[in-house]
């Protein structure tokens, strides 16, 4: 890959540095959530997960509504102000959590994290402008390295802070944002040009609008569709993975963290460094074929394994499959035009929120459904129904018309 000029280096370590942190501010405060809740709201750790369940829709409904007006938001004004505002909101938002006093004030700050955390768009957005189109595929890949690393350290970070109490997780995040801000006003250049400026819509500027606007791109509605369904089946890891580890090979909650670190660390790894060896060799279409293979392979092996030390040294190699994600935004950021980028990594948000908020609750009831008592007991049944989907990504893909397949 040739190396961006410096200053585009700095602005691109912004970016990543600032998607890090929308993943790091989540993984810092989900130790302590359930002690905080009780803590403010009183009542049992039963009545506190509900209201953790709450929270958790609220934040994703928000990036869903929301993610869309954003993108438009930065190919209008551009993305150096928006970027900049929703860090400012974030740092405040962080310190509102950290004096809340109730639930109710807590529920608002969740609200207003979901639409500070709709800047995802932007800073794919961001990307986009600054890549080349051969690199677009590899430089998105980055934005998931940037999360998987944020996956590993937040949790890690926010239960040591625990240990100081239940609202130290909220001033470091804070902290976080509010250096990264400084570190933004001072390297981060804006890219939107009056050539590639576009002015705001509220027609366009919601997930139907938007949504209804880039289908007149040949392709990629099918491939919106396709990585809803792929997004879908993947978070069946972060809604049913404690679960089913516990039920299938009695693992302890240290055992958990750990096999989601190495899967955080396989996913950087990926996505940040080896996605660039696949489409060198097999190109776009051809790296995404060999991640919705791959994937479904790793869901069959997952429902077989039985041995629980088997199960958690293939836990990295799960990640070998996380190419699929970045290869069909580079291939739809190129079917788009210049100032179009915002609005597409909008949509690109939404569809990412709206599986985020479905799917927790299809694998959990699966889980439910095959573990009761009265039932069928086959803890891996998520599995399965993450492997049909994976079927179900590779005949979307294949019957695709191939105007977006060139690469």
């Amino acid at each position: 890959m040739t190396k961006p000029p410096k200053t585009d280096r700095r602005a691109f370590a912004f970016i990543l540095i600032t998607l890090m942190l929308d993943a790091m501010g989540i993984g810092l405060i989900l130790p302590v959530m359930p002690d905080l809740i009780t803590e403010i709201q009183g009542g049992s750790i039963g009545s506190a997960a509900v209201w953790g369940g709450i929270l958790a829709t609220t934040f994703a409904v928000m990036q869903f509504v929301f993610g869309p007006i954003v993108g438009s938001l930065s190919d209008r004004y551009g993305r150096r102000p928006v970027l900049l505002i929703s860090l400012a909101v974030m740092c405040a938002d962080y310190l509102v959590l950290a004096v809340a006093g109730s639930i109710w004030l807590i529920f608002i700050a969740r609200v207003v994290g979901g639409i500070t955390a709709s800047t995802y768009s932007t800073a794919a957005a961001y990307i986009a402008d600054i890549s080349p189109p051969e690199q677009k595929a590899a430089n998105f890949g980055l934005v998931g390295a940037a999360f998987g690393v944020g996956f590993v350290f937040g949790p890690a970070i926010g239960g040591l802070l625990a240990e100081f109490g239940t609202r130290a997780p909220f001033y470091a995040a804070a902290a976080l944002a509010g250096a990264n801000f400084v570190f933004g006003m001072i390297v981060l250049p804006e890219t939107v040009t009056d050539r590639i400026r576009r002015a705001f819509s509220w027609r366009r500027a919601n997930p139907v609008g938007a949504l209804m606007k880039l289908s007149e791109i040949p392709g990629v509605m099918r491939m919106l569709v396709l990585f809803f369904i792929y997004e879908f089946a993947f978070i069946v890891y972060p809604a049913v993975w404690a679960f089913f580890t516990k039920a299938q090979y009695g693992w302890s909650p240290s055992m958990v963290g750990l096999s989601l670190a190495l899967f955080g660390i396989g996913i950087a790894i990926v996505q940040g460094g080896l996605i660039r060896f696949a489409l060198a060799r097999f190109g776009e279409r051809g790296t995404i074929i060999y991640g919705i293979g791959f994937n479904f392979a790793a869901f069959v092996v997952l429902t077989l394994v039985t041995n629980g030390w088997v199960a958690l040294a293939f836990i990295p190699f799960t990640a070998l499959g996380a190419v699929v994600t970045p290869a069909l935004q580079g291939m739809m950021s190129k079917a788009a035009a210049d100032d179009q980028q915002g609005e597409l990594q909008g949509v690109i948000s939404s569809a990412k929120s709206v599986a985020a908020i479905f799917a927790p609750l299809a694998m959990t009831q699966t889980f439910w459904a095959f573990t009761n008592p009265v039932g069928i007991w086959f803890p891996p049944a998520p599995f399965v129904l993450s492997a049909g989907l994976m079927v179900l990504c590779m005949a979307v893909f294949l019957s695709r018309p191939r105007a977006l397949a060139t690469s």
